[in-house]
């Protein structure tokens, strides 16, 4: 195995593109778990260490521009107020030495369906920057994932940065684990409130083949809060709707049977999971705060 470093992220690009099979490597959380067990063994890794611009971030007028190896450590204590559906799922990542390493990117590369960031990125509806020496393109999270463990990247590209709308209205989280730390989501939902467009959008980890939204959840909510008139008046929702949004965010879910838990488990987690956030998200937005309560 042959190990590139290259110094900048031209010198990154250059090596891509000379060595398409290269497995890109920042944090390592996830990539070494695969070389150490045996699951992987490139021809080249390619060190991203050095590249340092990658580690930093840009928070504009609307948007926040989130390098690849911005450490989960940075995101939960400097973006909460911008991304606050990200820094909770950063609180469920791993261990604190893992969030000191561990990127979005990292997720965004393996493209596990297990991994923490990726229903908080599909609430949000983030937009994936990729470059290669062709040229920069951004993709939308929803156009991302396109098999298990398997992204939208050409072999010559490789992720320079996350697009995040700063969340204007409350975000949540939440992860089911055989554990309170060190462990691989069994299941996990992500909401995100838009009050601006009126819409809810939602993300399901660990339940599908790739990651996903609970889309008719989703169409079933936003008719339903519009047609009851909830945004205005911010009155409380109906536990009849919160019911009906919680069956189909459940019937989203496409599970298997694994060491970690069940396809009937995690169907009915995933049920459970959004009814719970629906309500810590809404109870939020009636008080006009982003709460970051609740994380389960």
């Amino acid at each position: 195995m042959d190990f590139l470093r290259p110094a900048s992220w031209e010198e990154a690009l250059a090596a891509k593109a000379e060595h398409p099979t290269a497995v890109p490597i920042a944090g390592g959380t996830d990539v070494m778990v695969e070389i150490n067990f045996d699951h992987r063994r490139p021809e080249y890794l390619l060190d991203l260490n050095r590249v340092g611009e990658l580690r930093e971030w840009e928070v504009g007028e609307d948007t926040v521009r989130l390098g690849a190896s911005v450490p989960y450590t940075d995101i939960m204590e400097h973006l909460r107020a911008e991304l606050p559906g990200l820094a909770l799922a950063s609180h469920t990542v791993a261990s604190p030495q893992i969030r000191n390493r561990g990127g979005v990117g990292g997720n965004l590369g393996t493209a596990s369906p297990a991994g923490d960031a990726h229903p908080a990125l599909l609430a949000a509806g983030a937009e994936v920057e990729v470059e290669s020496v062709r040229g920069t393109r951004l993709i939308p999270i929803d156009d991302f994932y396109t098999g298990v463990k398997r992204n939208a990247l050409a072999p010559d590209e490789l992720i320079r940065s996350v697009h995040i709308k700063k969340a204007e209205g409350p975000q949540q989280y939440s992860k089911v684990g055989t554990r309170n730390a060190m462990v691989i989501a069994v299941c996990a939902f992500g909401i995100a409130l838009h009050p601006g467009s009126r819409t809810v959008r939602t993300g399901i980890g660990s339940a599908a083949p790739t990651p996903i939204r609970a889309k008719a959840a989703e169409e079933f909510l936003n008719a339903a809060l519009a047609e009851g008139g909830f945004w205005d008046s911010k009155k409380i929702i109906t536990p009849s709707v919160a019911k009906q949004f919680a069956e189909l965010a459940s019937g989203a879910a496409n599970p298997i049977d694994d060491v970690r838990g069940t396809a009937s488990y995690r169907r009915h987690a995933v049920g459970i999971m959004a009814r719970r956030t629906l309500g810590w998200a809404w109870e939020s937005y009636r008080g006009d705060g982003r709460s970051t309560e609740g994380v389960a």
